[in-house]
């Protein structure tokens, strides 16, 4: 559309990019041919950058398409002059005059022409502009016009107008310079503007900084930014217009309701802003939020798909249609009765996060899914069913067959994860297969959903006494027998235990198992802690060199079961 290429000119003009401001004009132009406001607009953008040819054809045939519109001689009278054109520039400014008397930039552009052309026919051949850079003047118009304010902050610029001044013979070296120009057109009241031939005819603004040497002068109002000239419109696009403002209106009440709770006149507010306009889904959005809030789930989803299927046609930010998806994928949730309700819902917020990664989007989903987990296991609890896996699972393991008795044991506990029996039965099957660290783990299991359960201890004494954790089974063990005194396995798992424990303080160990039994201790982080404990390094000193000291620690029970920790793992020996 020719309004979105003018308005995206209009940004770019804005921006001082005006290159990509004559491409956006230029689409425009293609789009509307008889648009006399784009040509005006193009032909500010070819000025300001110096292209006064080109900026010349565009305000001719600006003139041409609407004759009696005094914007138009404007452009044509700063193209002349940019051109040095003077006598056709005064020609233009009075035609523009002549249709609007008043027009302050005309008359100003005028006054420039008049002037120019005035010094043009009056100045010397030989040194044409060697009065123009005499004296603290120089400094002082520079520094009080704004197009050329900000070019004295820039030494390179400030030393060539110095040696301008010393020697105006040197300007010719400098008129390749767009700056040296500008100033020049200054000195001598031509106003080559910092936009020239922009939309208001208006100098840009610039930071006041001091030059060097200039005369004190009171600082200037920065003038206004100059814009292109507003597009016409037409009828069709003022009620365009009108209907969106009036939409805006329809969508702010709605708001204000929305925070009163006052839901039903909300609703209301935002169903007429569509009516309005349907360009923008942000009163789906909207809309869908209060039915949220008021329990009416369908209707949020319906809005919610309206807006991305409206919202993918507009192109409309990605942010919107991430929300429109959000917000399904919350009245989803609330509407899902079982967990494979919760897939479409998980579904939907994993669309909103492809669309714009928005952490409460990301923290609905996670909700999601742990729910969904947790329907899934009330849902396939069936106690009857794990009785009969966890009998598959023993008549396996009666037939050594580990691998299939685990396989039952594990569907046992799907079924009922609450029973420690097939936990503890699965931990034979383990330890069985070496798989000690998976052994251990079921074990702890078993003991945590029922601690007097005496299998429990046993099946976790077993794992750790094959890991060669003898101390940490004579505990296990000796836990064990608090709940079951006569258990014969506990008993057995105690002497065993022991008399390992006595063989390393014998110094019964081979090499090789002394060597293996002290690897696997450092790894331990309670024997870490004991020995990088400065009290406990003391203690083992005090037994090496110091008797009487030693005998003093043997009466410490704490001290003494550390003491027996690291004998037991091999790190010392008592002789």
């Amino acid at each position: 559309m020719a309004e979105e290429a003018k308005a995206k000119g209009n940004a770019a003009f804005s921006s001082g990019d005006f290159q990509v401001a004559i491409r956006h004009f230029t689409e425009a132009i293609n789009l509307a041919p008889t648009n006399h406001v784009l040509y005006s607009n193009r032909s500010a953008a070819y000025a300001s950058l110096n292209q006064f040819e080109s900026a010349l054809t565009d305000a001719k045939k600006t003139v041409e398409l609407k004759p009696d519109w005094s914007k138009g001689y404007s452009r044509l009278g700063a193209a002349h002059l940019g051109l040095h054109q003077y006598q056709d520039a005064i020609s233009a400014y009075k035609k523009g005059l002549e249709i609007d008397p008043s027009n302050e930039a005309l008359k100003s552009g005028l006054a420039d022409a008049q002037a120019a052309s005035s010094r043009a026919r009056s100045v010397p051949t030989s040194n044409p502009f060697g009065d123009a850079f005499q004296g603290p003047e120089m400094w002082a118009k520079l520094t009080a016009d704004p197009s050329t304010r900000a070019f004295l902050q820039q030494p390179d610029f400030v030393r060539a107008m110095q040696e301008i001044q010393k020697n105006p013979s040197k300007l010719n070296e400098h008129l390749k310079d767009q700056r040296v120009m500008q100033a020049l057109g200054v000195l001598l009241n031509v106003k080559f503007k910092a936009h020239p031939g922009s939309s208001e005819d208006t100098d840009l603004p610039e930071a006041e900084t001091p030059p060097p040497q200039p005369p004190k002068e009171e600082s200037r109002r920065p003038e206004p930014e100059p814009e292109p000239e507003a597009m016409e419109l037409t009828e069709e696009e003022k009620d365009k217009k009108e209907r969106k403002e009036k939409a805006q209106k329809e969508k702010d009440a709605g708001n204000a309701a929305y925070k009163k709770k006052d839901f039903e006149t909300a609703v209301a507010h935002y169903t007429k802003a569509l009516e309005l306009d349907d360009e923008d889904i942000s009163y789906l959005t909207n809309r869908a939020a209060v039915y949220l809030e008021m329990g009416k789930y369908e209707e949020c989803i319906k809005d919610c798909d309206k807006a991305v299927e409206r919202g993918r046609e507009l192109r409309s930010d990605f942010k919107m249609i991430a929300r429109a998806l959000t917000r399904k994928g919350t009245a989803l949730v609330k509407i899902a009765k079982c967990s494979k309700d919760f897939e479409l819902a998980i579904e939907t917020f994993q669309k909103a996060l492809t669309e714009h990664r928005n952490p409460d989007t990301l923290k609905k989903l996670n909700e999601a899914e742990k729910v969904k987990k947790e329907l899934e296991q009330q849902e396939y609890f069936d106690p009857k069913i794990a009785d009969e896996e966890r009998e598959k699972g023993n008549e396996y393991f009666k037939q050594q067959k580990y691998p299939e008795a685990v396989k039952h044991y594990s569907e046992a506990i799907r079924r009922n994860p609450k029973d420690p029996r097939v936990y503890s039965n699965r931990a034979a099957c383990y330890t069985k297969l070496g798989a000690l660290p998976e052994g251990l783990k079921d074990a702890e299991k078993c003991i945590e959903l029922d601690p007097t359960f005496s299998k429990g201890y046993t099946r976790k004494g077993a794992a750790q006494f094959f890991m060669k954790e003898y101390d940490k089974a004579l505990e296990t063990y000796q836990e064990g027998l608090k709940h079951d005194p006569n258990n014969q396995e506990l008993l057995d798992g105690v002497r065993r235990c022991v008399g390992q424990i006595n063989k390393a303080n014998r110094g019964d160990l081979t090499p090789e198992e002394l060597k293996e039994r002290q690897a696997k201790a450092m790894q331990d982080p309670e024997i870490q802690n004991i020995l990088s404990d400065p009290v406990m390094r003391q203690v083992l000193i005090d037994f090496q060199e110091n008797p009487k000291a030693a005998q003093e620690h043997t009466r410490n029970p704490m001290v003494m079961s550390k003491i027996q920790k690291l004998v037991t793992a091999g790190i010392v020996q008592m002789k």
